[in-house]
């Protein structure tokens, strides 16, 4: 049987491991499929804020001045956005009711992640087709996307994309 420090030294390791994986050990500009933004959390990048407000409309701040809205001002109530496993990003009401969607949904699901990039864009991105999962240790993630007809590959901020067909 091993002994009592082992087991509590095991625990310690694995438990800062997963602390260290887990979504919300990510960027605060990065909104992943299958998570959502409650009333008053906002995504973050400088000083742009997208922000999933009490009265259900979810906005998009620069410096404090709204550059961008939903529109969805008090058409519902305890509303929350969500970032879907097929793509589309909704903000449902406290029904379960969709008050507002980007109306970006695939039929297959995947991992899509919603990005406040750093030029103030909001972005879906996602839908890998195939990864041969040999990525090295401590290297910059890759989102590879399939929606653009030029080809491109950007680098910033430790992620690069690439994109085309």
């Amino acid at each position: 049987m091993a002994s009592p420090s082992l087991c509590t030294s095991t625990l310690l390791i694995l438990s800062a491991t997963l602390a260290f994986l887990a979504p919300s050990s990510f960027a605060d500009y990065v909104l992943y499929s299958g998570y959502a933004l409650y009333g008053g959390e906002s995504l973050s990048y400088g000083n742009y804020f997208l922000t999933m407000q009490t009265d259900c409309t979810l906005v998009l701040y620069d410096y404090g001045r709204a550059v961008w809205s939903s529109n969805t001002y008090n058409k519902g109530y305890d509303c929350t956005l969500r970032m879907q496993k097929d793509g589309n990003l909704v903000i449902y009401d406290g029904s379960n009711r969709a008050i507002w969607a980007t109306n970006s949904g695939r039929k297959q699901k995947g991992n899509y992640v919603l990005v406040l990039q750093p030029d103030r864009n909001v972005v879906i991105y996602g839908g890998a087709i195939w990864a041969a999962g040999s990525n090295a240790v401590g290297t910059a993630p890759v989102i590879v996307s399939g929606n653009s007809t030029q080809p491109a590959v950007v680098a910033g901020d430790g992620i690069t994309m690439v994109t085309g067909k």
